[in-house]
């Protein structure tokens, strides 16, 4: 008899990129004994998944040891496959969060795990074409390599190439295998040192041939190498190439290795180093509150609310220094790539190299190695936009998260999260205070601290003692009536006049981007819309065509009326490219600068349009609502508001908060320095609360009346809710689901929780998909969870024929 030999083995429990509720749970896969002691939980892996020859990404998220395997049960696990890290990229508390957050947002673990990944970090799985025998067709075969493989993913194919190879693959003839790509590159530099010593280099030279003149200038150079040095620096003599160095390394002359280097995206930039200011009492207390809670490990959240100008930059970068002189790292979140440059400048001319910085503007190269800097601890300080809040820095002292209030910290794709829910947890893990941040906080922060829930650190005046500029409301129906339609009344162009006198500058808002709104006919009334969207497209004069700012869809301005055939037609609103040409028309000699989604697309044009204003090579900055949060420039004393009730008409219950905000924080552009500054507010609303109050930046009694409104509408923060949506692009398909989930809530859930709906989305098409949704507002709903994670389930099975499903909780946009 003949006994099994028994092995000590480990399994891998891998969570597969396979984003579907299926497969939304760890796979166990047997590690090979040559893995046995490398992987670990946090590590991406290539794993066999399914039937075939197919072979996925991963993420370990546990490593178990099996007690004793025999052949029968080892033989029922697949081995694990390719180890695509040799350490962790993600460490226990982020892997403990992607878990939370899976279950919070109700997405698929995998993905929640590559939220927190850089780019580089995502693995990407290649299909392949195998020929398992002669392909027949010339044209075909030539497709394929020496090794009979085609890269299917890489491929340019046409239809009638895929197809026939979907024939191939039927008949047998070749079959599909998949490989896991990995994209994570570092950048390298190569360095050249002297193999010879100085003696031997001049014995070289003797065998040399008195002709060739390249190996004599090598040799020649080889004589101050003999420490390394970058082949870049040895270059700089323009008779010697890389060719004559790797000619001297196979001559055994030099030697060449390569170095790895950081993709430093501020490495050409000079910034000043900076010492702590001067605090004002009103700071004092708010440093040495955060201070003391750093120092006790208390995780504390402080809602920091000061007006504009009060300085709460300085009490952000002095409570970082309190943390880093306990050996603690820090976290700094700004809500938009426009804030970033000059609040990076701050930061790194506070802190230096221990600065990291995070966000969408980066390459995924300089992203990649400024994660890379973090994860190794080269970092203690990180800076950066939403998915900064995922950053793997250990040992957090400090969560700072300024402008809190605003929409973009929550992402509006699954996972949907909410940056200022996961700085929280990580908040609770490190026992670490949070600071939040705002002229203007959300109604949701500002009710916790009335409740205690947090603690509220006030900054009520403007650290350089100025008052807060006048804000002069203009009434545009009035405008109108004394004047042809523009979007300058007389007072802001007389205004604007001025400070070019002075040599001062100004900053109007419009908020929208464009030529015009939208173009229609002036017999029939004949709007032009996206065929994909419902809604109109916008007219681009830079590159003459209607856009559509949902889906992308581009076609030439048209010149006669597509519906009637009439050539009346006419250009309605204005978009900031439409603004630029009137102000270039009404003041000739002004320098100006727009600044908006369309002239910011290209890498660094944020940093180089703020630093050409900051420079004072432009008298106006037009923008849109990305000028209106955090810019700081002593010379600016005029801020103007060309149309402020854009988001006052939206269907949405928070737009008179963030109009509110919105005209709040663009005044605080005005007058920050010693020039006094002036506010300049055009509306069609003049009347209307959140344009008064914005008048004299009365927070507080906005605060009350917008609370009054909320709790009699039973709205957040009285409230919790949750968005569900359907789409399909059958109509009839999205409306029937959603009906069926109606009734399905109404039969589970509490009589307390409040359904609204269905109803079709306020733009109900998109991308040729149509939208129906449900809005659930909830106190305390112990079924939610459960009820939610079954719709998601059943709806997985509808999914492969068209039918999506999400679900939102706390969605910051109901359009």
């Amino acid at each position: 008899m003949i006994r099994k030999e028994r092995v000590m083995a480990k399994i891998a429990q891998v969570i597969v990129d396979v984003p579907t509720m299926q497969t939304n749970r760890p796979y166990s896969y047997l590690i090979p004994d040559s893995l046995t002691d490398a992987v670990q939980p946090g590590m991406r892996v290539a794993v066999p998944f399914g039937q075939g020859h197919r072979e996925v990404g991963g993420m370990v998220v546990g490593v178990s040891d099996a007690d004793t395997l025999d052949e029968t049960f080892s033989g029922k696990l697949k081995p694990l496959g390719a180890l695509l890290d040799l350490a962790p990229v993600l460490n226990e508390e982020l892997l403990s969060l992607s878990d939370w957050m899976a279950q919070h947002t109700f997405a698929f673990r995998i993905s929640t795990i590559q939220t927190m990944l850089p780019a580089a970090l995502k693995t990407k799985s290649h299909k392949f074409l195998v020929a398992d025998a002669p392909i027949d067709d010339p044209q075909l075969a030539s497709l394929f390599d020496d090794q009979q493989r085609l890269d299917f993913t890489a491929a340019s194919l046409t239809d009638e190439q895929t197809d026939a190879l979907a024939k191939l693959q039927q008949r047998q003839i070749i079959h599909a295998e998949y490989q896991v790509a990995d994209r994570a590159h570092v950048k390298t530099v190569t360095w050249v040192k002297s193999a010879l010593s100085p003696t031997e280099i001049e014995t070289a030279r003797k065998d040399v041939r008195p002709n060739a003149i390249k190996q004599l200038r090598v040799l020649t150079r080889l004589m101050d190498l003999q420490e390394a040095r970058p082949l870049q620096d040895v270059l700089t003599d323009e008779r010697l190439t890389r060719a004559d160095f790797t000619a001297a390394t196979k001559k055994g002359w030099a030697e060449l290795s390569e170095r790895e280097v950081y993709r430093d995206p501020y490495a050409n930039h000079r910034i000043a180093k900076t010492a702590p200011l001067d605090l004002q009492p009103d700071q004092r207390s708010a440093v040495n509150a955060i201070t003391e809670a750093i120092d006790a490990h208390d995780p504390k959240t402080f809602l920091l609310q000061g007006v504009t100008g009060s300085g709460k930059t300085e009490v952000y970068l002095q409570s970082i220094a309190a943390a880093l002189a306990q050996h603690k790292t820090a976290l700094m979140l700004v809500p938009e790539i426009a804030l970033t440059p000059q609040m990076v400048n701050r930061v790194k001319g506070r802190f230096g190299h221990q600065v990291a910085v995070l966000h969408s503007g980066l390459s995924a190269g300089e992203k990649y190695d400024e994660w890379r800097r973090i994860e190794r601890h080269e970092a203690a300080v990180v800076v950066g936009a939403r998915s900064a809040a995922f950053a793997p820095l250990t040992n957090i002292g400090l969560i700072v998260m300024d402008e809190e209030h605003e929409t973009s910290y929550k992402q509006e794709d699954n996972p949907r999260y909410h940056a200022r829910d996961v700085l929280l947890w990580r908040a609770q893990r490190h026992h670490a205070p949070v600071v939040l941040g705002s002229a203007t906080p959300s109604l949701e922060s500002r009710a916790r601290a009335e409740r205690h829930v947090y603690t509220r650190l006030a900054l009520p005046h403007r650290i350089n003692q100025q008052p807060l500029p006048p804000v002069k409301i203009i009434d545009m129906r009035e405008q109108l009536k004394a004047h042809t339609e523009s979007n300058f009344s007389t007072p802001l162009i007389e205004a604007l006049k001025v400070r070019l006198e002075r040599h001062e500058q100004s900053v109007l808002m419009l908020n929208r981007r464009g030529f015009s709104s939208f173009v229609m006919c002036r017999d029939c009334g004949f709007v032009l819309k996206c065929p994909n969207c419902d809604i109109s497209l916008v007219l681009h004069m830079d590159s003459h065509t209607m856009k559509c700012h949902y889906c992308g869809h581009e076609e030439p301005i048209p010149r006669i009326c597509p519906n009637c055939h009439s050539k009346r037609i006419s250009y309605y609103g204005s978009g900031t490219e439409k603004v630029a040409a009137e102000l270039n028309s009404l003041l000739p000699d002004a320098r100006i600068i727009r600044m908006d989604v369309d002239t910011t697309r290209r890498k660094g044009m944020h940093e180089k349009l703020l630093n050409s204003f900051g420079q004072h090579k432009a008298d106006i900055l037009l923008g849109t609502q990305m000028i209106a949060k955090g810019l700081d420039y002593p010379d600016v004393t005029l801020v103007g508001v060309l149309n402020a009730d854009t988001a006052l008409g939206l269907p949405d219950f928070r737009s008179s908060e963030r109009t509110f905000q919105l005209l709040t924080q663009v005044s605080g552009r005005a007058g920050r320095a010693d020039k006094p500054g002036e506010v300049l507010i055009q509306t069609f609303n003049p009347d209307h609360y959140a344009i008064q109050l914005a008048k004299t930046q009365d927070y507080e009694r906005f605060f009350r009346v917008e609370m009054g409104i909320r709790h009699m509408g039973n709205y957040p923060p009285y409230f919790f809710t949750a968005l569900i949506t359907a789409s399909d692009k059958d109509e009839g398909v999205a409306a029937k689901k959603m009906f069926e989930l109606s009734d399905q809530l109404k039969q589970t859930l509490s009589p307390d929780t409040i359904i609204l709906g269905p109803t079709p989305r306020p733009i109900a098409r998109i991308k040729n998909r149509y939208y129906y949704q449900i809005v659930l507002k909830y106190k305390r709903e112990p079924k939610l969870q459960s009820v939610l994670d079954g719709i998601l389930d059943d709806a997985q099975r509808e999914q492969r024929n068209g039918l999506q499903v999400a679900i939102d909780m706390e969605p910051q946009n109901f359009i």
